[in-house]
């Protein structure tokens, strides 16, 4: 089994991605929206991926709700961003914790219908202000202690449907002045700082099973490589 995650091009496997995957025999796969069409057709597909590897390898999926869903109406129903339940958080702690959980699970729900089973969800970004705007209301708050709170309780709710969550973006890309997918972010905050802030999520949730690194150099660890290659 080789340690990465591999994608297709469309909502079906070719004969040539067929056999590269046999040979290839990669640890999961992950599907984006250029491979979804319906609830069929999407549970087709991952059980063509799996079939290609011989055992029920991990589907992965990009489903947070708002901006970032894969899954979108009107076969699968839309949910809210990150940021909602936290506002609800912050008038009611314990309602927004329970919505955060039960709007997960349902996600989740929607996912092991089509055979994905591992989302990336939750984040544990803490937006500061001046960021670039990738993150924003993707994030449940804007302070450690609500962002840590939320993203616990939306782990939980993909774990009542059968769904691992993946926590990101590791150590943190709220402090970002520029969308790491287009340019590589350099943060210039003190380590200080980012322990207090950054960091605390991702301490406080790293008995979570999995995680996806921030591609972020971090000038106070390492002024040379982005989180996602530094030693």
């Amino acid at each position: 089994m080789r340690a990465a995650i591999f994608g297709c091009a469309g909502a079906d496997l070719t004969p040539a991605e067929r056999a590269f995957f046999r040979a290839a025999d990669p640890w999961g796969f992950i599907v984006f929206a250029r491979n979804i069409e319906a609830p069929a057709q999407v549970r087709k597909l991952t059980d063509a991926l799996r079939d290609t590897v011989g055992r029920r390898a991990p589907v992965l999926i990009d489903q947070e709700g708002g901006r970032v869903a894969r899954l979108r109406p009107p076969h699968w129903r839309a949910y809210p961003p990150a940021r909602r339940y936290g506002d609800l958080y912050r008038s009611d702690e314990a309602a927004g914790i329970e919505a955060c959980r039960l709007g997960t699970a349902l996600m989740g729900l929607d996912l092991t219908a089509c055979g994905i089973d591992v989302d990336c969800v939750p984040l544990a970004d803490v937006p500061q202000p001046g960021a670039h705007d990738i993150i924003g209301d993707r994030a449940y708050g804007e302070d450690a202690e609500t962002v840590t709170a939320l993203a616990r309780a939306a782990a939980e709710g993909l774990a009542l449907a059968g769904v691992l969550p993946v926590l990101k973006h590791m150590p943190g890309h709220g402090r970002a002045l520029v969308d790491s997918h287009e340019a590589l972010p350099v943060v210039e905050a003190s380590l200080e700082e980012l322990r207090a802030v950054d960091f605390a999520p991702f301490r406080a949730l790293a008995d979570l099973p999995l995680g996806m690194t921030a591609h972020v150099v971090y000038a106070a660890c390492d002024a040379e490589h982005a989180a996602t290659t530094s030693p």
